[in-house]
Parts: C-alpha cells; sequence; structure tokens
C-alpha cells in the first residue's frame, strides 16, 4: 500500500523554540519528519516572524508570545503546540479563524507541580527558608517555636482538576486534612471534603494552595480582602498563575505577620530570558519561598511533554486529528488503508456541507466518510473519498479552497 501525503513529510518544517525537550525531536524523526530546527530560547518581534516564515508547525512554551500580528505573518503555519500546560501566550481565537489548532500539555506534569506544593508546605511549616539562610551567615537556630509538622493540618485546594486532585492524594499521605473549592462540581478524592465557597475555604484552611487557570474570573481572585480572610498563622501558595494573587496585599500581611509564609512560582511579570533582572514586592520577606516558574520543570516532566504535544501535532498533520486542540472543534479520526482525505476549516454558517457535497458530486467522486464538528464560529470537516487519482484530487482541492467561508483546506493523503 502506497501512501501519498499532499506534502512529503520531510518537506513540513517544524521550529521548536524555548528548549524543548529532545524527546519532541526524536517523536518526529521516529514518524519520518525530519525537517526540525531546535532553538534554546524564546524568539520575539521581527526575529520571531522571521524564524516562522515558512514554518508548517512551531513548539513554544510560556514565553514566546504568538500575537494576532505574529499569526498573520506567518505564510504557511498550520499547527501550534504549546509545550506546557497554559496557553495563554497565543492569540486562540486569531490562530482559530485562521485554521491553526493549537495544542497542548494538560496534563503530563501534573505530578511535578503537585510535589513542588507538598515541598513548600514542608519547608514554611518547619520555617527552613530562614533557617538555611541563617545557617549561610553563620546562624544557629535550633528553636521550635512556630515550627510545626504537616501531620494534622488542613489544607485548602482552590481549583480541583488534574493538579488539585493530585495534590489531594499526596497531602493525604502526609497525614493532612483535604478541603477543596471548585466553581465546577468535582468528585473528591480519598477523603477530601467540597466546601461550598472560597471564603469557606480560607477560614478552614492552615495552609492554601492554587491550582485554577487564568481567565477573567481568576484574575486577582486571591486579593486583600481574601488574603485578611485566611487563618492567622496561615500560608498561601501560588502555582497557578501570575494574575491570581495581589502581591502587594500578600507582601503586606506577611510583614504584619497575619500570614506565616508563602510560596510562589508565577508572578505577573516574569523576566523574558536568563540574565534579565527579577522583581517582586515579596523579595527578602521571611519565610518565603520564590522559584522562577519551575512547576513543570522537571526532566520526567518535560520528557512527557515532549512526546505529547509532538504526538498530537502528528496525528493533526498525519490524519487530520483534533482531539486536545484548544481552540478546535474536536474530531478523532481513525487511519484508513485505502482512499483519499481532505480536511476543511470553514466559517459556520448554514449551507457550508451542501456545498462540499455539492462538489463531490460534480467530479463524480463518492464520499465514503465525513467527520464534522462545529464549536461557535468555526466548523472542521474531513472527508474520505474514491477519487481517480492526483488530477481529480488536484480539482477537488481546488474547489475546496474556493468555497465562500472557507478559512483552510488541505489534502491530507491518498492511499491506493
Amino acid at each position: 500500500m502506497e501512501t501519498q501525503f499532499s506534502l512529503p513529510k520531510n518537506k513540513i518544517r517544524i521550529l521548536l523554540l524555548e528548549g524543548i525537550h529532545e524527546s519532541a525531536a526524536s517523536h518526529f524523526a521516529a514518524e519520518g519528519y525530519t525537517e526540525v530546527t531546535r532553538v534554546k530560547g524564546a524568539l520575539e518581534g521581527d526575529a520571531l516572524k522571521e524564524a516562522l516564515q515558512g514554518v508548517h508547525m512551531v513548539g513554544i512554551r510560556s514565553r514566546t508570545q504568538l500575537t494576532r500580528e505574529i499569526l498573520e505573518s506567518a505564510d504557511r503555519l498550520m499547527a501550534i503546540g504549546c509545550f506546557c500546560i497554559g496557553t495563554n501566550q497565543v492569540d486562540l481565537n486569531t490562530a482559530r479563524m485562521l485554521g491553526i489548532p493549537v495544542f497542548n500539555a494538560p496534563f503530563s506534569n501534573t505530578r511535578s507541580v503537585a510535589e513542588l506544593v507538598m515541598g513548600e508546605i514542608v519547608m514554611l511549616l518547619r520555617r527552613i527558608p530562614s533557617r538555611s539562610e541563617a545557617c549561610h551567615r553563620g546562624g544557629w537556630d535550633k528553636s521550635a517555636t512556630n515550627a510545626w509538622e504537616v501531620r494534622g493540618k488542613t489544607l485548602g485546594i482552590v481549583g480541583y482538576g488534574s493538579i488539585g486532585s493530585q495534590l489531594s492524594v499526596l497531602a493525604e499521605a502526609f497525614g493532612m486534612r483535604v478541603l477543596y473549592f471548585d466553581v465546577m462540581p468535582r468528585l473528591p478524592h480519598g477523603n477530601a471534603i467540597a466546601v461550598p465557597t472560597l471564603h469557606d475555604l480560607l477560614a478552614e484552611s492552615d495552609i492554601i494552595s492554587l491550582h485554577v487557570p487564568q481567565t477573567p474570573e481568576t484574575d486577582l481572585l486571591i486579593g486583600e480582602t481574601e488574603i485578611r480572610a485566611m487563618k492567622p498563622n496561615s500560608i498561601l501558595l501560588n502555582n497557578a498563575r501570575g494574575n491570581v494573587v495581589d502581591l502587594e496585599a500578600l507582601a503586606a500581611a506577611l510583614k504584619d505577620g497575619h500570614l506565616m509564609g508563602a510560596g510562589v512560582d508565577v508572578f505577573p511579570v516574569e523576566p523574558k530570558k536568563a540574565g534579565e533582572e527579577f522583581k517582586s514586592p515579596l523579595q527578602g520577606l521571611e519565610n518565603v519561598i520564590l522559584t522562577p516558574h519551575i512547576g513543570g520543570s522537571t526532566m520526567e516532566a518535560q520528557e512527557r511533554i515532549g512526546v505529547e504535544v509532538a504526538r498530537k501535532l502528528v496525528d493533526y498533520s498525519d490524519v487530520g486529528s483534533t482531539i486536545g486542540s484548544v481552540n478546535f472543534p474536536s474530531v478523532q479520526l481513525p487511519e484508513r488503508p485505502r482512499g483519499t482525505r481532505f480536511m476543511h476549516v470553514h466559517a459556520n454558517r448554514p449551507g457550508i456541507m451542501r456545498q462540499i457535497n455539492d462538489l463531490f458530486a460534480a467530479q463524480n467522486c463518492n464520499v465514503t466518510a465525513q467527520y464534522l464538528q462545529t464549536d461557535g464560529e468555526v466548523g472542521y470537516v474531513v472527508v474520505e473519498a474514491e477519487s481517480e487519482g492526483p488530477d481529480m484530487d488536484t480539482k477537488l482541492l481546488d474547489g475546496l479552497k474556493a468555497l465562500d467561508g472557507t478559512l483552510r483546506a488541505r489534502l491530507l493523503y491518498q492511499r491506493a
């Protein structure tokens, strides 16, 4: 059986920025994609525009910003891979209206983040940051004052998704009581207890750990009012998104002793590259752990993320599957041993499917399967047909591209 792709795999150009793990490049190579360029750091402005010229798929992490201007200047871009959890660094709506699906790795680093949180809990309850610093200066304070065991403390988890629920399991293994609050109903793991409101959680917890996405609703979710509603001598941890916490209000509560400590891994403004100065109102405060957005930065997590996102990009390129896309209708597609497969992204409005079917009928081409999903303004359909060779495939593809409302059309493969 011979498979012919509209563009041979060894001609599809892939750009991986920000030091994406070798596992991604290895997966691409194993699947026949050999035109892979890896760049250690992020790019921006004109340098990013230039690098994207002629690129079909790009992989980024959190620093590279794919804005409307950048996306509209990319002449051949057909898919984006965010090798991380978040996708707020991409203008998702612009990408969608350009027919470009965006894929991410929402689950591959959950264990790494959950373990970091547990480490912070132990360190902060035992006041390790300040005691370690004192030892480095020659000090020797063995006092047990305000140093506590983890066992028996109450952990309040805000956001009980993949990370929050896994943290719940680890915390119970340490002997903690676990409460959680989420805007969506979530089944508890183990003995965790859901509470009805955020303020109920704040009032009852010794440690608060945040695991929510960045949305308009979560912007400054934890402000001065919420911080003052926390138990005296409690601890606040943010390993979610930088805009979720009012850092000035957090600093004030730490300085006046209302809070015992804090651990923060994400910030509203972060350095774009190594060597750029980092500033925060939390710097220099006692019993505060500041880390440079490393929640998912373990070798195991980065290896898993590399394979997960690369696999999604390959599946989209090879067979048109959009499972796992955050901005696109979700279509799961099996491989077929024979036939020709086209994909068509279009404005979601009446009459498009009739036009597509009329086009194939006019060429006397038998349609053997159709996979259609719509999502708001966009529709995505994959059409399988029995064509009579390259000339007909070209006519059909040209016809699909010419249909009113087309955002993108592509011949995926032809198998004889």
